[in-house]
């Protein structure tokens, strides 16, 4: 793995505790005043679901923009103003492909979504008015994810044996590997404790993963696991990290989550032969 990794996972840690606990005085207050998902404003909109990728001053020059393979968009850089409204809504509805931007369209109504795109342009573009308010009702915030219930009415040895699947392609996790990226990366959302109750955790809707729940415990195998980090999950801010990190990566986070979290104690020795 390059030395930069490291400093990736640094980075990135140090990027959501800035987005989610320094914010400009005044715009955090009012954040931690509302609602995790408060979307009364744009300014909110933003600082919820925008800055902490593209910073409260919208130029990406927060610690991330060296940590993903095309860092996020700087929109104080005069070429950004060739960019024209409706390709700013396009993709703020729907993301971009091969990067790390998604789409928002499950949890922004097109209201919302115009008016942050308005507010960006705006504020950080010097195109138009920055709007004060969000016109129209708020869409309501997407429902959590259910896990997969497919293990949840198998007996206790067949439940034991869906637990025990090996990671796909033949991967072997490396839980002390995985463990550091995750501290530096997931903690901030997930917590250190794997109770969904990180920093961050606060400003997300739908709410991060706990993955002490019964229902996780009963759910989430390696390949589950492999497959959500690396893809991520339509419908909440859970990005895909294998735009940003390999798979062998990928597999070491899945490892240190499965043995920490989801079967404390289990090694890779448990695992049954890979049918992939």
């Amino acid at each position: 793995m390059p030395n930069t990794r490291l400093a990736t996972a640094a980075s990135l840690s140090a990027l959501f505790l800035i987005t989610s606990l320094t914010a400009t005085p005044a715009l955090a207050a009012g954040a931690l005043k509302g609602s995790r998902t408060d979307k009364s404003t744009p300014a909110l909109i933003y600082h919820n679901y925008c800055s902490v990728c593209h910073g409260d001053k919208g130029d990406g020059r927060s610690r991330a923009q060296n940590s993903f393979v095309r860092p996020p968009k700087d929109f104080t850089a005069p070429e950004t103003k060739n960019l024209t409204r409706e390709y700013m809504v396009a993709i703020v509805r729907d993301g971009k492909p091969e990067t790390a931007m998604v789409g928002w369209k499950t949890q922004l109504n097109d209201k919302e979504i115009e008016v942050v795109v308005d507010y960006v342009r705006a504020r950080f573009m010097g195109i138009g008015t920055v709007p004060e308010t969000v016109p129209g009702k708020a869409a309501a915030p997407a429902p959590a994810a259910t896990a997969p219930a497919t293990a949840e009415a198998k007996s206790s040895d067949a439940l034991a044996e869906y637990m025990a699947t090996a990671m796909p392609n033949g991967l072997k996790g490396n839980p002390a590997a995985g463990g550091t990226f995750y501290n530096a990366n997931c903690a901030t959302c997930h917590g250190v404790k794997g109770d969904g109750q990180g920093p961050r955790a606060y400003f997300i809707r739908p709410v991060p993963r706990n993955f002490l729940e019964d229902q996780a415990r009963n759910t989430l195998n390696r390949p589950l696991l492999f497959d959500a980090i690396s893809k991520g999950r339509t419908g909440s801010e859970m990005p895909a990290w294998n735009k940003v990190i390999s798979d062998q990566e990928i597999a070491n986070i899945a490892e240190y989550v499965f043995q920490t979290f989801i079967r404390p104690g289990a090694t890779a020795k448990a695992e049954k032969t890979s049918r992939k």
